[in-house]
């Protein structure tokens, strides 16, 4: 059992996406060919932005925004505990310094009244500026933008939507990548719209840091390549996994999608006797990056995933170690007891094997084995 089958997907979609891949060795256009183009229209469209600024990872399309915004030392910017260590990693990148904020328990999502916190303490200590907030759509699943942008207006706050794993998200008929000031996502494979590499995407309507995005992505060039007006970076996204993202979009919208709803619900339903399961809240859709179960303590959930292997079962942890606690910003000081729910989290969740590809009865499989770990 793979624990998110791309091979299955690739069999899927073999004729098509072996013409569309031949099309780009045919052609020899690997960098900025024509289909990256396309792709950056048709994200566009699908998210209900203006612009789609395509580049060459998840990581890169977050500082490109940082650095369209020009936030750098001297700022603050607030990022969830509980997320992939790029969320952060990006701020320090630029000079700035990361505010770790916990998150709620339920969704994983960023928790508001620890946003406002936080924001208000930073300023109490006035070491630093707080310029923009990383909202992140973790496991699929948008955060709370309505209450977010509230807070981000009242101290003056940018928001940066770290939709790496939220894309095709959405609340009520407002789809990911399109509720932060600036939006961006991954298309690493194991992402819900993944390619055959890396790759990303930077989303706005704002036409002036579209044009700032586009620059920086290429070394920060002006009229062509070797007319370079600001320092940038090489993060272009390859023709090849352009395609690669064109052959998959409309089975990802078309398909897919309804596809994880399904799956989702029948793991749910196996479940939710046992462990927590899952919430996405009312008016809230979720994309289904991952299917995150909790534990009661560590030992179980360290249990159950030894027992799940010894099944044949994959399974992953996201994420062992909370953002607050990681080496790289130990310099930075933070507060353990400022994070109760993701250092709790990180110790009890567990993800199971999800993708749209899964049939019915290997759900059961790996719902059966979760059972009967748990009652014994």
């Amino acid at each position: 059992m793979e624990f998110r089958d791309l091979k299955r997907q690739y069999s899927y979609l073999k004729d098509e996406m072996d013409a569309s891949m031949q099309k780009v060795l045919a052609d020899a256009n690997f960098i900025q060919g024509k289909q990256v183009a396309e792709l950056e229209k048709a994200l566009a469209d699908y998210t209900g932005m203006k612009h789609c600024v395509a580049c060459a990872n998840g990581t890169d399309a977050l500082q490109l925004a940082l650095m369209a915004w020009q936030i750098g030392p001297g700022d603050a910017v607030f990022v969830p505990d509980f997320t992939f260590f790029s969320s952060g990693e990006v701020v320090s990148a630029v000079g700035a310094a990361p505010v770790f904020v916990d998150v709620d328990a339920d969704t994983f999502n960023i928790d508001c009244a620890s946003l406002a916190h936080m924001i208000e303490k930073t300023e109490a200590e006035g070491k630093w500026t707080p310029k923009a907030v990383v909202t992140v759509d973790l496991f699929g699943q948008p955060a709370e933008y309505e209450k977010i942008r509230l807070i981000a207006e009242k101290y003056h706050l940018l928001i940066l939507e770290d939709a790496a794993q939220g894309f095709g998200g959405r609340i009520g008929e407002k789809r990911a990548c399109s509720f932060g000031d600036i939006a961006t996502t991954s298309f690493f494979p194991a992402k819900p719209l993944g390619c055959y590499g890396d790759g990303g995407a930077v989303f706005t309507d704002n036409d002036e840091w579209a044009e700032l995005l586009k620059s920086y992505r290429v070394h920060g060039k002006g009229s062509s390549k070797y007319d370079n007006i600001r320092i940038g970076m090489n993060s272009r996204l390859d023709t090849l996994q352009a395609a690669v993202l064109l052959t998959k979009f409309p089975v990802f919208a078309k398909e897919e999608l309804e596809r994880e709803q399904e799956i989702a619900a029948c793991y749910t339903e196996h479940l939710k006797d046992f462990v927590k399961t899952p919430v996405v809240r009312d008016g809230f859709y979720s994309s289904w990056a991952q299917y995150t179960i909790q534990l009661e303590d560590r030992e179980e959930r360290n249990g159950l995933q030894s027992y799940l292997k010894e099944q044949g079962i994959p399974s992953a942890v996201y994420y062992q170690k909370p953002m607050h606690r990681q080496q790289a910003f130990a310099n930075m000081s933070y507060e353990d007891t400022e994070y109760p729910v993701t250092n709790r989290l990180s110790e009890i969740v567990l993800s199971l094997p999800f993708h749209p590809y899964m049939k019915e009865e290997e759900i059961a499989l790996v719902a059966d084995a979760i059972k009967q770990y748990v009652s014994r």
